[in-house]
């Protein structure tokens, strides 16, 4: 019996049989001869194979994944990301050096073999067996191929990838087998150009171009003799023989590939020593993946079209499908950013609130009429690091984004909607007092009715005392007029319109039940609020947000265009009802408290401020009728009051919307619209009424405040009870989470 190798190897002897059992298999191959299921080498009995007819005959080729690009509005670069960083070329796009060199060291007999070379087997044989090891293999090019086309297969999964490459018999044999089908069906040339493609080079780059670009800067049909030979001697061991981090280790492979380049007379040895001698010349490019990379601040848009992929059925059935679809990547989405508004918003987000601010501020730009979102960026960038995150502030949670923030009194002009579409007149006046109860009962959805006795609410300052008209009260945003209004038409109207104008919580809860929505208690987001108001600025027609516009995916040689998800458009109010809110809101940024966000007489603008009780949130959302952006500004955790407070270097006693969202507001959308048309809104005459202008300055301050008051916009708010039952007490200091507590006091 042969003995083993002290140190546990086989001996050459072994070894020799090793080999002539494989060689003795692929003779039998190639004579097309069946192995039974029992018998030559054992293999039945090692559980490898049952016979070498019932493997498949075709070998499924799964497309490469490659490298997405995701694209702005103008066709420009936002990011690229992928799963392998690959770019798939044809061959004639390949340096004629870079295919010598690849079948010079991998393969030189690869032109005048089938599949497997029963000569390079016996020849690795006998080079074994003098050295006592395993010095050299006999896979063809072919064969290698096919073993990457397994590999590819198996994805990122551990375990597939681990059975794959597995160095087992039965393996082996059915790797024979389909590097058989290879050669008859797709030609030396072809195999030439998909193992270029498919194989690694180390430093994440898969294939020669993701190769080229990586470690010289330039194309691979660009790549000369001695860049050639470099990337040709990786393959054997990319992390051995990589240049970056080894490169004594890595000209020595090279210089290896250029010999052998000479031996098999691809190039003289005069031209292989030349080329021995030149440096390594690297010219690294590091690896650019995913939204990290994103110019411009767009990392979370970035991601956020990452989310609308994964989420939306149109790109699969399932969820599973979908990241399959992305995974496998050679997508082109182009999506709906553009550039200047980016820009314009992050210039604007950089200028007055630091990324080291106690608080931070997420903006968003859409298109009314089309829901096409334009802009997206906050004040914290997308990262790892200190003062950095991956939570998208402007979306809702199931998104990417966080539970909300509480709306203040950007949510009043929903329910002046609500209550014009119902036919109340835009004159309409309240008593309006500093100081009062919330009405009750106030009549909910389904008949039921909210009724809570002894809750009370105030306005910002004691001078504002009604009676007031809704144009003064939504100019100076007065608590108690929006109150008394909402309790006239009930809370179901203003829920109804909020769904119409695609209002909703970030959470996914359901908007709650109770009159303190009109102070703004509902925790949403900024996209919510800007296409919410987009819906005034395009009279009347809300229209679902939307990111991308298309998408071509490259397979192979051919490339398809994927379906996308198109805006919907329906009617959420009469073009009149938009148009009195256009007016009303018009008077905001010229007399009342957001004067501060204002575009001057040349740009027409409308919006409303919001702060929230306790000043955890401030808000600006405004448009103009070709553009509409919400602006929020508050500490994402919740627990920073903005008091007492500097933001962007600027000291502040208190925030107010028309304050420090304003001005962000205005330099973002001022930047946005430069140079483009500036259409005036229809708007409406509203008869007299108003008080003399005796309370607001204009400055941002003049914000209403419920002060005191008991708004529900916790997150643990119980719903509204039925009409006998009176809620407990503590109702509306709801406890919610990541930015949702508090006790839901709307302020202008």
């Amino acid at each position: 019996m042969p003995k083993k190798r002290s140190g546990g190897g086989l001996s050459p002897t072994q070894q020799a049989a090793k080999f002539l059992g494989v060689s003795v298999l692929a003779g039998a191959v190639l004579a097309g001869i069946a192995l039974p299921a029992v018998g030559v080498l054992g293999l039945a009995a090692k559980g490898s194979v049952e016979s070498f007819d019932t493997l498949p005959v075709s070998l499924k080729t799964p497309p490469l994944s490659q490298r997405t690009a995701i694209l702005d509005a103008d066709g420009g670069q936002i990011a690229t990301v992928y799963s392998r960083d690959r770019t798939v070329v044809a061959l004639k796009d390949i340096s004629p050096y870079m295919q010598k060199s690849i079948v010079a060291i991998e393969d030189s007999r690869f032109y005048q073999h089938g599949a497997i070379d029963l000569k390079g087997v016996l020849r690795a044989l006998n080079k074994n067996a003098q050295s006592g090891g395993v010095a050299q293999g006999a896979s063809t090019l072919t064969q290698q191929y096919v073993k990457n086309v397994f590999v590819e297969e198996a994805g990122d999964d551990p375990t597939k990838v681990a059975e794959a490459t597995q160095q087992t018999l039965g393996r082996k044999i059915k790797e024979l087998k389909f590097a058989i089908q290879v050669e008859e069906e797709l030609g030396k040339k072809k195999i030439l150009e998909n193992y270029l493609n498919i194989t690694f080079f180390g430093e994440q780059a898969y294939g020669v171009e993701a190769a080229s670009q990586r470690y010289f800067s330039k194309s691979a049909k660009d790549l000369n003799l001695q860049e050639s030979a470099l990337l040709a001697g990786i393959v054997q061991s990319p992390s051995r023989y990589d240049p970056v981090n080894d490169e004594a280790e890595a000209t020595k492979r090279r210089n290896i590939v250029l010999q052998r380049m000479a031996e098999v007379g691809d190039v003289s040895q005069a031209e292989a020593d030349r080329a021995k001698a030149a440096p390594l010349g690297l010219k690294v490019s590091k690896p650019k993946n995913g939204c990290i990379t994103a110019v411009k601040g767009s990392g979370f848009f970035c991601d956020y079209v990452r989310e609308v992929f994964l989420t939306d059925p149109a790109f699969g059935k399932t969820r599973t499908e979908r990241a399959k679809v992305w995974n496998q990547g050679g997508l082109t989405i182009r999506t709906t950013l553009d550039p200047q508004a980016q820009e314009s918003l992050q210039d604007s987000v950089r200028r007055h609130v630091n990324k080291s601010d106690d608080v931070a501020t997420a903006a968003t730009v859409v298109q009314p009429g089309t829901g096409k979102i334009l802009a997206m960026g906050q004040s914290r960038p997308y990262g790892f690091g200190k003062n950095e995150t991956q939570i998208n502030l402007s979306v809702n949670q199931r998104m990417g984004g966080g539970a909300g923030y509480q709306s203040g009194s950007t949510f009043k002009p929903i329910v002046a909607a609500a209550a014009l579409e119902g036919g109340m007149p835009a004159t309409k006046s309240y008593p309006s007092p500093y100081s009062m109860e919330y009405p009750h009962p106030v009549a909910a959805c389904d008949g039921r009715k909210w009724d809570e006795k002894g809750a009370k609410l105030t306005n910002e300052n004691e001078s504002e005392s009604g009676p007031y008209s809704m144009k003064e009260a939504t100019a100076k945003s007065v608590n108690t007029y929006f109150v008394q209004m909402i309790s006239e038409i009930g809370i179901c109207p203003v829920t109804e319109m909020a769904q119409k104008m695609g209002v909703q919580r970030a959470d996914g809860r359901k908007i709650d039940q109770a009159p303190s929505i009109a102070l703004g208690t509902q925790e949403v987001s900024p996209l919510t609020m800007a296409n919410a108001y987009a819906t005034f600025a395009s009279r009347g027609m809300y229209c679902t947000p939307v990111a991308i516009e298309s998408i071509t995916q490259r397979v192979g040689d051919q490339t398809k265009s994927l379906p996308v998800p198109k805006s919907t458009c329906s009617r959420a109010m009469s073009e009149k009802t938009a148009d009195t809110v256009n007016t009303l809101l018009r008077g905001v940024v010229e007399d009342g408290t957001g004067k501060q966000a204002g575009l001057g007489g040349s740009r027409p603008s409308a919006g409303k401020t919001g702060t929230t009780d306790e000043r955890y949130a401030a808000w600006f959302v405004g448009y103009t009728p070709n553009m509409a952006g919400a602006v929020w500004v508050g500490d994402p955790a919740h627990k920073r009051r903005m008091q007492q407070i500097s933001i962007g270097g600027v000291w502040h006693d208190k925030v107010y919307g028309g304050e420090v969202p304003g001005p962000i507001w205005k330099d973002m959308m001022s930047g946005a619209l430069q140079g483009r048309p500036a259409p005036d809104f229809t708007l409406v005459n509203i008869p007299g009424g108003d008080k003399p202008a005796d309370k607001g300055d204009g400055n941002g301050r003049d914000d209403g405040n419920n002060g005191g008051g008991q708004g529900n916009g916790g997150n643990d708010g119980l719903p509204f009870p039925l009409p006998s039952f009176t809620l407990p007490d503590g109702l509306f200091q709801g406890q919610g989470n990541g930015g949702n507590n508090g006790r839901g006091h709307g302020h202008g």
